[in-house]
Order: C-alpha cells, then sequence, then structure tokens
C-alpha cells in the first residue's frame, strides 16, 4: 500500500478545480488514499498556506505526500520543487515561501526541483495557469504511490528555497511579543507564535491577569486587560481571555463569540502582540 496524499489549496470547492486534482491522482493509482487538508486558504494568501502546512503536517505518518497550491505566480519562472522535512514528510509545492513555517519549526532535509517533462501529466504542456492539477497532482500521486521515487521528481534544487520574513517571539523586559501568526477562521479566535514556555520564563501562570497588546503598520489595535485561563469558560459569555491553544501556543478569544471580528485583527508578519503580567 502506497502512502496517503493529502491536498491543500486557495480553489474552494465550489467548482471542479479540486475534483480534477483527485481525478489526475486516481490515474496514477486507483487505490491512493487522498485527503483535504483545506481548499479556504484565503486567495493568494501564501502565509495562510504556509502555517496551515505546519499546523497539520506533524499529526500524519512519516512519508505522507503534501500538495500545496497557493499560487499567485503560476506560470512565471518561480520553481516547481519536491520538500522533504526532517520529520519525513514530503511536500510539493510552488516554491514562494509556503515551506516557511514548516523550515522554521521542523526543518527542510533537502529539496528537489520538479522535472517537468517527466512528471507532468501528458497532453497539458500547452496549459500554463492550472499546475495544482498538471504539475503538483501529477507528481504528488507519482511519489506518494511510489512510481517514482524522491530522487526521480527532479534534480537537487542548489538554491535556497524562498522564505517569507518571520519574526521570532521574544522575551523583552516583563513582556512577551511575537506575531499573530493565523486566525482560528471559524470561531475568531487569534493564534500567536508564542509558545506557553515563554510566559512560563515570565512566571505568568494560569488565573493571572495580563495586559495585551496588539498592533500593526496602522498603530494599535487593542490594549487591554484580560484573564489568562485555561479554557473559554472560566469567562462569561461575550468577555475575552488568553489561553493555551491545541499546538502549545497562546491564543486569544471570547467566548462564544469572534476576538479577530470585533477588533479586526488580521494575521502574518506584520502583526505584533506584547503580553505583560498585570501587575508589573
Amino acid at each position: 500500500m502506497g502512502n496517503s496524499l493529502v491536498l491543500q489549496s486557495d480553489f474552494g470547492t465550489s467548482d471542479g478545480a479540486v475534483s480534477a486534482m483527485y481525478g489526475v491522482a486516481n490515474t496514477i493509482d486507483p487505490t491512493l488514499r487522498i485527503f483535504d487538508l483545506t481548499h479556504h486558504i484565503s486567495q493568494f494568501n501564501i502565509w495562510e498556506a504556509s502555517y496551515r502546512l505546519v499546523q497539520t503536517l506533524p499529526y500524519w505518518p512519516e512519508h505522507t505526500v503534501f500538495v500545496s497550491v497557493v499560487d499567485p505566480g503560476v506560470g512565471t519562472d518561480r520553481r516547481s520543487v519536491v520538500a522533504k522535512t526532517k520529520t519525513n514528510h514530503y511536500v510539493v509545492t510552488p516554491d514562494n515561501g509556503t515551506l516557511t513555517h514548516l523550515n522554521q519549526q521542523y526543518g527542510i532535509a533537502e529539496v528537489r526541483e520538479i522535472d517537468e517533462t517527466i512528471n507532468r501529466f501528458p497532453k497539458s504542456e500547452n496549459s500554463y495557469t492550472f499546475h495544482g492539477r498538471d504539475i503538483y497532482a501529477y507528481t504528488g500521486a507519482k511519489l506518494a504511490s511510489g512510481v517514482i521515487t524522491f530522487a526521480q521528481v527532479g534534480p537537487s534544487a542548489e538554491e535556497d528555497i524562498v522564505l517569507l520574513p518571520m519574526f521570532e517571539s521574544r522575551i523583552e523586559g516583563n513582556s512577551v511579543k511575537g506575531n499573530i501568526d493565523i486566525l482560528d477562521v471559524r470561531f475568531g479566535n487569534v493564534w500567536t507564535n508564542i509558545n506557553r514556555s515563554l510566559l512560563h520564563d515570565l512566571n505568568i501562570q494560569t488565573g493571572d491577569m495580563v495586559k495585551v497588546k496588539v498592533y500593526g503598520e496602522l498603530g494599535t489595535i487593542l490594549n487591554k486587560r484580560l484573564i489568562y485561563a485555561r479554557t473559554f469558560g472560566e469567562v462569561p459569555v461575550g468577555e475575552p481571555v488568553m489561553y493555551v491553544n491545541s499546538i502549545d501556543k497562546i491564543g486569544i478569544a471570547i467566548n462564544q463569540g469572534s476576538f479577530a471580528d470585533l477588533y479586526n485583527i488580521s494575521m502574518g508578519n506584520k502583526w505584533f502582540i506584547k503580553i505583560t503580567a498585570y501587575d508589573r
């Protein structure tokens, strides 16, 4: 039995694009197990795609093949690559920054550039705007099913991969500073890149009150006193709370409400958060 193939894109599911990717993969191996990570990445949002990979990949078995297609530069001279992570997973993607979070958290062991003369859906040579179907799903399926080895993807990519700028969370005086890494889209929670251990280093513990400042290019969006709790239900409905999310990072939420919507907060390397114990 081959390895699983997991697909991610910004295509949505209201037309036939994702189904076409499934179809191409099935031409390689109709028994291949194909799963969706998500197809609702915000349009052209490479940062979000990068984060969703690092959020998901470590929970899949080694040798799982991921295909991530958020590709505003489709058809240009940006490279098409397959990266092998140090966790022994594979990611088929345009080399446009999608590997940023994986590289930062787990490390990239090796990258190969896809040889499109052999790893491309037959008779698609004149198609320039759907590489998710013609190159990425096709190559990913060949790799996951064992039709090709990693070495047969193409030549070793000698140049460094493209990485998006990142801000490393850190202690600054009696505060912790980090990024708004992502939004918990359905519920409007704000997820940061601040590890729980950094708050522990400052002796900030659950039950403490904290000052939370959120700011970006347009200045300060929020400067508010919150409680650091274990879960949402420790505050009344409609009240804000700081907590540890499912990947051991600090999050901000409203019990049964959307923190991101209420304060018009977004995500990425230009959105910052600063947390300080309230009595300091």
